[in-house]
């Protein structure tokens, strides 16, 4: 095997969250006094964490407002809002398999580190991963410091991994430490945008990625 290690996104990549995030979003917006945002400058965010996405969609807000909002968007994501965010086809099944081959897998995400836990324990994925990382436990993305704690942990070099994503947040992090990188076309950012961070390649559909490796 080229990598010992494959790391995933989360939102857009293994799980179609994209549209509950995009709900709950606008309804913190409206529950706040804040105009609610449109559904595609939402979907340009995901993966970013959720204190550097409120400047962009809402303009410079007070550490007060900015909390508020914080704690609806987290109240309408926990409670069911009736916006479906299933596993996409194959990633349970990807994931199981790149596990049984011999890979060992990580999670760099946008989400908090209480909502991957969550995740990871309603979806039955969790036992698969050797290493975890959420937005509260790093610098936001596209700063590298996700991974560069994931590699610390598993005391591996960036060569030995690639990181897989949806957004240009998840390849521009893998950039910024010469790691390879692979984009997937069916989440939040087009080939467009993925392809100015110079993925290996794209793919439009997770099932590919084992063959590909």
């Amino acid at each position: 095997m080229k990598y010992q290690l494959v790391i995933f996104d989360w939102d857009g990549t293994l799980m179609d969250s994209v549209a509950r995030i995009v709900a709950c979003m606008r309804a913190a917006a409206l529950d706040c006094g804040l105009p609610e945002p449109e559904a595609g400058a939402v979907r340009d965010i995901i993966g970013l964490s959720l204190r550097q996405a409120f400047p962009l969609l809402f303009g410079p807000l007070a550490e007060d407002e900015a909390e508020a909002l914080l704690l609806a968007y987290r109240r309408h994501y926990l409670e069911p809002d009736g916006t479906p965010s299933p596993l996409f086809e194959g990633a349970a099944d990807t994931v199981a398999g790149l596990h049984q081959s011999g890979y060992w897998l990580a999670v760099a995400t946008g989400k908090a580190r209480e909502g991957l836990d969550r995740v990871l324990l309603e979806t039955g994925l969790g036992r698969y991963f050797h290493a975890l990382r959420g937005a509260d436990q790093a610098r936001s993305k596209p700063h590298p410091l996700m991974l560069e704690q994931i590699l610390d942990e598993l005391r591996l070099t960036p060569a030995q991994a690639v990181m897989v994503g949806d957004s240009s947040y998840d390849l521009a992090m893998a950039e910024a430490i010469g790691m390879d990188r692979i984009g997937v076309t069916y989440g939040v950012h087009d080939s467009v945008k993925l392809c100015q961070h110079t993925p290996l390649t794209l793919i439009d559909d997770i099932r590919q990625l084992p063959r590909w490796l």
